[in-house]
């Protein structure tokens, strides 16, 4: 009876993100872009928290905590510090090398700031919004989800990832949605294999590691 209702939970929650990511690409193509600038960006980060609605109401039908998904209160500055380190890694290993290597195109971020604020809102907006949804619902959410059915890590590892890279299915081509199932189960060998590398830990990571494409991109591409 647990577990079907862990695949209850699972099914619900994969196919309300999926929903969400759908809302927030029809806000931002039809609403966000006529919201005076201030709003706009408020409301880039709010609405993206559509994304984790359903699996945030599921857990608290199941009166899941924090720490249940991953989350701890012990040394917050080495959490912190963990999380600036492995997003500057990845950063080198995912982002760098390739743009030295000729193939920036392929790893860019599509974005041209020019202005110091854009690039402090953005990292605002990748740590707040994008890393903190997406760690909580992938590497918190249905990573539990997955080991509470199949009763093993690796299970959980390989299953987040894949459907952490068709969660991307509205964003790109199967080369990135591959690429991001790496990236996913990355994080997630992260959260296992490093000590106090928490999901506050890859929330940071997140955020850090998708900032600096876009710093990469500015300096290396101008």
């Amino acid at each position: 009876m647990k577990e079907k209702g862990e695949w209850r939970a699972l099914v619900i929650g994969f196919l309300g993100s999926i929903a969400g990511a759908y809302g927030v690409i029809l806000f931002n193509q039809f609403v966000l872009m006529r919201l005076p600038l201030g709003l706009r960006m408020t409301s880039a980060i709010l609405t993206y928290w559509l994304i984790a609605a359903v699996p945030i109401i599921v857990a608290a039908v199941q009166k899941m905590r924090l720490s249940d998904y991953g989350f701890s209160k012990n040394k917050l500055g080495m959490q912190i510090l963990l999380g600036l380190a492995v997003g500057a890694a990845m950063s080198l290993m995912f982002t760098l090398i390739p743009h030295l290597l000729g193939f920036g195109e392929y790893f860019s971020s599509g974005k041209r700031y020019q202005y110091l604020w854009q690039f402090v809102y953005e990292l605002f907006y990748c740590v707040l919004a994008v890393g903190a949804v997406e760690e909580f619902v992938f590497r918190g959410f249905i990573y539990e989800r997955i080991k509470n059915i199949g009763k093993n890590e690796m299970t959980a590892v390989i299953g987040s990832s894949v459907l952490f890279g068709l969660f991307h299915i509205f964003g790109g081509n199967i080369l990135q949605m591959l690429m991001t199932a790496v990236l996913g189960a990355f994080w997630c060998v992260c959260r296992l294999k490093i000590k106090n590398c928490t999901i506050l830990s890859l929330i940071i990571a997140h955020g850090f590691y998708d900032w600096l494409i876009v710093g990469w991109t500015a300096v290396l591409q101008g």
